[in-house]
């Protein structure tokens, strides 16, 4: 795997988080627990865009009821710091099997995504930020369950990078810890997809999007209609491309188990983009989102600011 040049500060918080993430899961699961407390009832981070947004997608609810699922939202972003921390740790083969053994991810079905390959059809998976996002540069490597139908270097992921460059050479480096051995080299920033798409438009490949972001600067906005109650601009670039090189789309589930993993299946949204409207294909990717936030609604990323 290509690595590009670390900052000593970035290193030095990677090594750090690595030598703690050693530590059992359930040791971060139980800091995690005041993380969760310390970030919403003290901090209160960005307590004032998490509640708006829950009231505004479930105007139905009353107060406490938002208030409950704040609560439950900042539990989540508590779990999600911590297994961030212990995935740090799973790295070369030993990492792999550690993950693993852990049941965190579970491959509940991959027949959507292995048909395709299958086919010699490249895939986009479209992501939202459901389960923990954090762990979608690797795990694609090491499901627990049916293995998918390609190897490392034929998998991307697609990320935009963060405005503070030193955490963003951090979570570049943790995202991607389970393939850190590999020849992984498929860490694509957004702005550079496309190129990347075109050198490798003669292999089946997977790319995974995460695809629920306002849209970023200097992207084209593309409006979604009403999604969570409320009129919504997106990004239809990943939709684009598929369009355009003839690649199949499938949608991304991450379901909360009752021990609080993660079980993930697909569902397919096009076997072939170049035949559906780009409009379609965003407004079947939101509404199979809407669905799972509806049926789990502490299992999304409530403190970004998704409508603007």
């Amino acid at each position: 795997m290509h690595k590009k040049k670390r900052s000593f500060a970035a290193s030095l918080i990677g090594a750090v988080m690595r030598l703690h993430g050693r530590l059992p899961l359930g040791y971060h699961y139980f800091w995690g627990r005041f993380f969760s407390w310390l970030m919403g009832s003290v901090l209160r981070y960005r307590r004032d865009v998490v509640i708006t947004n829950l009231s505004r997608s479930f105007p139905n609810k009353k107060y406490h009821e938002i208030k409950a699922l704040a609560r439950e939202f900042y539990a989540r972003l508590g779990r999600i710091a911590a297994e961030v921390f212990w995935f740090s740790a799973c790295r070369g083969e030993k990492g792999v099997e550690r993950f693993r053994r852990s049941g965190l991810v579970r491959t509940a079905d991959t027949s959507v995504i292995n048909s395709l390959l299958d086919q010699s059809r490249s895939v986009i998976v479209f992501s939202g930020h459901t389960g923990n996002w954090e762990l979608l540069g690797g795990f694609f490597n090491a499901p627990v369950g049916e293995p998918f139908h390609t190897s490392p270097e034929d998998i991307a992921v697609v990320y935009h990078g963060l405005s503070d460059g030193t955490w963003g050479q951090v979570f570049e480096d943790n995202r991607t810890a389970l393939v850190a051995h590999t020849a992984f080299d498929g860490y694509v920033e957004s702005g550079q997809i496309l190129r990347f798409a075109l050198r490798h438009r003669d292999r089946t490949m997977v790319y995974v999007f995460p695809n629920d972001q306002a849209p970023y600067r200097g992207a084209t906005p593309h409006e979604v209609g009403t999604f969570m109650n409320q009129p919504t601009r997106g990004m239809a670039g990943g939709a684009n491309l598929a369009s355009r090189l003839g690649m199949a789309i499938a949608y991304m589930r991450w379901t909360v188990t009752p021990e609080g993993c993660y079980d993930v299946s697909y569902d397919l949204i096009t076997p072939d983009a170049s035949s559906m409207p780009v409009e379609d294909i965003m407004r079947k990717y939101y509404d199979l989102l809407e669905a799972d936030i509806n049926a789990q609604p502490q299992n999304y990323l409530w403190s970004h600011k998704r409508w603007k």
